[in-house]
Order: C-alpha cells, then sequence, then structure tokens
C-alpha cells in the first residue's frame, strides 16, 4: 500500500502541474508557448500579458480552489453518511447556495461574483441547518440516512424554486446562466482571495477530523466503543462541508459529480484510510476540473463549454458503474 501511496502522489502531483500548465497556455486567442511563459515570469504591457494575468491565471487558480472544495467536501459527505453515492448536492447544500444566489440576483440585483459568494454562505448555512433540524426531528439524534433523505428533499424544492424564478425574469438570470453551469471564467483573484480563507477553514477542519471519520465508517456502536464523539465528528464535519461547498459554489457554480467521483477514484492509491483519502482528493480534483476547463476551450474555440458540464459527461458514467457496483455486491 505504501508504494501505491507513493505512485499515486507523483501521479497526481505531475497531472496537477500539467493540466496547470495547459490551463496558463490554452484559451481562444492562440499564443506561443514561448511567449506565454515570457510574460508568466515577466508581465509587461503586451495583449499577451494582460491575456495570461487577467484571464488565464485568475481562473487557472479558481479551478485549484474551487476544485480542491468541491473534491474534499464530497470525501467528507461519503464518510459522515457512509455512503459512497453522496456528493456535495445529496445534502442540500449547493442547491441551497445556488437558491440564495438566485435570491440575490432577482431580488437585490447582484450581478458579480463577489456578491455571490456571500449569498452563497448564506444559503449553504441555511440549507444545512434546515438540513440538520430536519433529520433530527422525532426520537433520537440525526443519522446518517434522514441527512441523506432531508438533503435530497429540500435540494428537490430549492432547486424547483430557483428555476421558476429563473424562467421568470429571463432577462435579469441572463448572465447568471452560464455561472450556474459551473464556469471558471470571470473571476478575478479578488474573488478568490475572498473566498479562500473560508475554504482554508474548511480542508483544516476536514483535516482535523480525518482520523475519526476512520471510525465512523466501522459504523455506530463501533465508533462508541472506540471513543469517538459522533456528534462532534458529524457537526464539525457538516460545518467543513458548509465551508467548502458553499465557498466553491460561490467562486464558479455547481460544478457537479467531482466530489462524487474523484474520492472514489483516489482510492485505488489511498485504501479506506478517510486521512489519505482527503490529502488525495485535494490534489486529484483541482486536476479533473482545471482539466475539464481546458477541454472546454479546445473543444469549442474560440468558444468554451463550461467545466460544469464536461464533470457531468465525465461524472454520469462513474455514476452508473457505481451503482452497478453498489447492486452487484448486494449493498
Amino acid at each position: 500500500m505504501g508504494q501505491r501511496r507513493l505512485l499515486g502522489l507523483v501521479l497526481l502531483t505531475s497531472t496537477l502541474t500539467a493540466v496547470v500548465v495547459l490551463s496558463i497556455s490554452v484559451g481562444a486567442n492562440t499564443l506561443p508557448p514561448s511567449h506565454v511563459w515570457n510574460v508568466v515570469f515577466h508581465p509587461d504591457g503586451s495583449d499577451a500579458s494582460s491575456i495570461v494575468w487577467t484571464l488565464r491565471v485568475p481562473r487557472t487558480l479558481v479551478g485549484i480552489v474551487s476544485g480542491a472544495a468541491f473534491g474534499v467536501a464530497g470525501a467528507l459527505i461519503q464518510a459522515i453518511t457512509r455512503n459512497p453515492l453522496a456528493d456535495p448536492g445529496i445534502l442540500g447544500v449547493n442547491a441551497g447556495a445556488g437558491f440564495a444566489i438566485t435570491l440575490g440576483v432577482g431580488l437585490f440585483g447582484v450581478t458579480g461574483i463577489a456578491g455571490y459568494i456571500w449569498f452563497s454562505f448564506l444559503g449553504a448555512i441555511a440549507a444545512t441547518v434546515l438540513v440538520y433540524l430536519i433529520g433530527s426531528a422525532g426520537r433520537g439524534p440525526a443519522s446518517p440516512v434522514t441527512l441523506v433523505l432531508a438533503g435530497v428533499a429540500l435540494g428537490a424544492v430549492l432547486t424547483a424554486f430557483s428555476t421558476f424564478l429563473q424562467l421568470m425574469d429571463q432577462e435579469t438570470f441572463r448572465s447568471f446562466r452560464n455561472w450556474a453551469l459551473g464556469s471558471l471564467a470571470r473571476v478575478s483573484v479578488a474573488d478568490t482571495l475572498t473566498v479562500l480563507p473560508f475554504i482554508a477553514v474548511g480542508l483544516l477542519l476536514a483535516g482535523a477530523i480525518a482520523a475519526s471519520l476512520n471510525a465512523v465508517a466501522l459504523g455506530t456502536a463501533h465508533a462508541t466503543a472506540l471513543g469517538t464523539n459522533l456528534n462532534r465528528t458529524r457537526t464539525l464535519g457538516l460545518v467543513a462541508v458548509t465551508l467548502l461547498a458553499g465557498g466553491a459554489t460561490g467562486l464558479s457554480g455547481g460544478i457537479g459529480f467531482v466530489g462524487l467521483a474523484v474520492p472514489h477514484l483516489v482510492r485505488w492509491f489511498t485504501g479506506p484510510d478517510q486521512r489519505w483519502i482527503i490529502a488525495y482528493t485535494a490534489l486529484a480534483a483541482p486536476a479533473l476540473v482545471l482539466g475539464a476547463d481546458v477541454l472546454g476551450r479546445v473543444i469549442a474555440r474560440p468558444s468554451e463549454i463550461e467545466a460544469g458540464v464536461l464533470t457531468a459527461i465525465i461524472g454520469a458514467p462513474v455514476l452508473i458503474v457505481l451503482v452497478r457496483r453498489r447492486k452487484a455486491s448486494g449493498l
């Protein structure tokens, strides 16, 4: 397992480095690679320098940050709920963030990413609290099953309301649609730096509870016998998911299937240890998001396809494989 983890670390680091280079080098405007890297290290007032530093570098940064956030949020939800088919959307966090942003655009005239971010956090927090309250209603504390059911139900309702509002005023939401599909474009470095502290706290919380999540995987009885405080672990996990998914949704919109697919892919290298799964997911998820973004720029040049569309195309077959595998194993 040690050699496999080392292989995975080398492979993921190399892949992430490669897609970062491609993300800065490739775009609608064809620039010689030597020219691109000259302005990276020696910025000037040329058009090439403007393209690289105002367009490509910012979207590369947001791809790294939002990719890591979505991926780790998915790994956390799968561990907390003990549901390998879970992702940030299953607890209604993404839907809550998206609905709040829809309200911000429709009612308060919010037009930029800087405004989206704060509404995203408010919506993610509200959705998380609602899911927890609904899931814990009745006898006993919230269980993974009740949290999942509450999240799916709330997510469906909020998504329906968001769609209804967008259809009612299509002109107002015209510029909102590309963002809603999951786009890395039109995000500035300042926007990324605004949300980065929240995502950093979410990543730190994920690392702090990773060892406890290994006990959670054994089931409630075994985890309690091992001395794990399940309520504390789940609460901190939900806080981390809220910060990660809320921040990432505010930055880049709903980029789906990253949180579902990546934790499963890295398990081949890491095994079931959540500490390694979270760490490797933080490397692999940005590579997937940036790779999808680069591919979207190449295949539709001079236009582009949003990264969220391509991650959905990639992730859907992964979901089908996982469902068939669970069915075959009788789970």
